[in-house]
């Protein structure tokens, strides 16, 4: 299944008067880059977060962060952390000590210091398990955002892909006559200058134009790298670096293409051929 690197979503669980909300944003990035941003006193967790993470996603630049809250209802239960005032006190003093003229601590300064102010009441045991359980709902309500969007993404591509097929079969029966629509120009310059050319010189001249014009080698590579494509799309696996690496081939062919047409009416479905190329292109960079 095609998976897009882009998606948000969010998942909430209540433990002991406690609010858990995870919120998980991913958009397009060449790796699996994944930014946390947990209280801290769920700090030790970051790594077991980011390998729950890494177990499910394999690209995209992943935001993640956990807020934690009481309902607003709930009884206020802050308290002091004696330690931590300590601490800071300590701190404030050899400061004094070295600076005489330092302005002393606020009180707001000092319940704003990290780890002074905390919840008297305490965090509950079953925290570390919660935050995890939280995470995972999250993830899989993000894996499901970003399933569903890679699947109409991998549409769009199957339908690129039919356009680049009927362009390339209206250009094959063109090739037979491409030799002879030349020949007829041919004739008419000469005819338009009163210039003459020996029968075997144009004959000669006819050949080699239609065998620089040949695109039939181009054509059967662009049939066959869409048919990569159309491949890749069904494999349960990370898929965008290997479409966008076969969607470069289908560009350069296309470009040889359009190199050697010098026909209007090819040279007109070569340009087509390029417009569903880049579209494609585009549609590829949010694949996972």
């Amino acid at each position: 299944m095609s998976s897009s690197m882009t998606g948000y979503a969010s998942a909430e669980i209540e433990i002991d008067a406690l609010q858990l909300t995870w919120e998980l944003r991913s958009v397009n990035h060449r790796y699996l880059d994944v930014s946390l941003r947990l209280p801290e006193e769920l700090r030790p967790l970051e790594p077991r977060c980011k390998d729950a993470i890494s177990a499910v996603l394999r690209r995209g630049k992943v935001e993640a962060a956990l807020k934690i809250a009481r309902p607003t209802d709930a009884t206020p239960t802050a308290g002091i952390d004696d330690s931590a005032l300590e601490a800071l006190l300590d701190l404030q003093r050899h400061l004094h000590a070295r600076c005489p003229e330092a302005r002393p601590l606020s009180t707001s300064d000092i319940l704003r210091w990290p780890g002074v102010l905390v919840d008297a009441k305490g965090l509950p045991d079953e925290l570390d398990a919660a935050t995890l359980e939280c995470l995972d709902s999250a993830l899989r309500a993000l894996k499901a955002a970003r399933d569903r969007e890679g699947e109409r993404l991998a549409d769009v591509l199957r339908l690129r892909c039919e356009g680049i097929k009927q362009i390339v079969a209206r250009v094959r029966p063109e090739l037979a006559d491409i030799g002879h629509r030349y020949r007829e120009k041919l004739l008419e310059r000469l005819e338009r200058f009163d210039l003459e050319l020996e029968p075997e010189r144009l004959e000669q001249e006819v050949a080699l134009v239609a065998q620089r014009l040949d695109v039939a080698e181009e054509l059967d590579r662009l049939d066959s790298h869409v048919l990569e494509i159309e491949a890749t799309l069904g494999k349960d696996e990370a898929i965008g670096r290997r479409l966008d690496f076969t969607i470069q081939e289908l560009n350069r062919e296309a470009n040889t293409f359009a190199s050697k047409i010098q026909d209007e009416a090819l040279g007109k479905l070569g340009v087509e051929l390029k417009v569903l190329i880049e579209q494609m292109r585009e549609q590829v960079q949010n694949l996972e």
